[in-house]
């Protein structure tokens, strides 16, 4: 009885002190998040922090050349498809309770039943979530995190940042991945070591999906002109495009050719002679 109690009052402290965090979080963020200076366009790119993102953006470069990047080609040649597949399901599914915070955080109850019921699903019938027999079924799982929680609750985006080992971020995304570790109720529910599965198999499927779109990851890191304005470009474009802001048509598809000409003619016959005479 007194173990149990004991027990119990230690999950008390633990919910306590990562609500505590998160507020704290929260509070960093509506007082802190730079916001662009009179004569800069809200939705443009915002870097007062170029210098130190610059900075850190190499040091991700050596640790990608260093470690990531073989060890994510080592990981997908020795790998098998099959049991890679099964990694980033089980990943994805000890993920799903976090993501159900964030949905109910938002408010949006469709998507928080949608994910609870594909969590469940995929537990039962997909062997702790090693298959995804739900999606089979059309049961899509609703993409969202912190970082979008705030975004609903009118948080600005902030500037730039690139953050070490992480990759690019902005103010408001990066509070919002420190939130994250602790709004997953499993990490408070389940024993050690299980509590740590959900982050072993996380990493692992990030090294796989290194090794899968090593190409066009080498594409952007080490042949673009300027690796971290390329970057930096993709990300944010892309990530206001999931958030749905006013900036959500430019979405940036990272297999396109980011030098080409915006102006040219999307009919043009891109084999035609440029010379030809036009007058005829």
């Amino acid at each position: 009885m007194f173990s149990n109690e004991k027990s119990g009052f230690g999950l008390k402290a633990q919910a306590r002190n990562a609500l505590a965090i998160a507020v704290v979080g929260l509070s960093f963020t509506l007082s802190a998040c730079s916001v662009p200076g009179p004569g800069e366009a809200p939705g443009g790119i915002y870097d007062p922090y170029e210098e130190t993102n610059r900075n850190n953006h190499e040091l991700n470069r050596a640790l990608d050349r260093s470690l990531v990047r073989p060890a994510g080609k080592g990981y997908t040649q020795f790998v098998p498809d099959p049991i890679e597949d099964s990694v980033s399901s089980f990943a994805s599914n000890l993920s799903l309770p976090g993501t159900v915070v964030n949905n109910l955080l938002q408010g949006d109850l469709g998507g928080a039943f949608q994910n609870t019921f594909r969590f469940a699903f995929n537990t039962v019938f997909g062997f702790g979530g090693l298959a995804d027999p739900a999606s089979e079924f059309g049961i899509d799982e609703v993409e969202t995190d912190f970082g979008e929680t705030l975004y609903v609750w009118g948080v600005p985006e902030g500037a730039y940042v690139e953050l070490p080992v992480l990759g690019p971020s902005t103010e408001r995304d990066a509070v919002g991945r420190v939130v994250d570790v602790f709004t997953n109720p499993l990490s408070y529910v389940l024993p050690s070591p299980e509590k740590y599965y959900g982050t072993g198999a996380a990493l692992a499927s990030k090294l796989g999906d290194r090794g899968r779109y090593s190409d066009t990851i080498d594409t952007i890191l080490y042949e673009s002109a300027d690796s971290y304005a390329q970057a930096r470009m993709i990300y944010l474009q892309n990530r206001r495009f999931k958030l749905g802001s006013d900036d959500s048509s430019a979405y940036v598809d990272p297999y396109d050719d980011p030098y080409g000409d915006p102006y040219a003619d999307p009919y043009a016959d891109p084999y035609a002679d440029p010379y030809a005479d036009q007058t005829e």
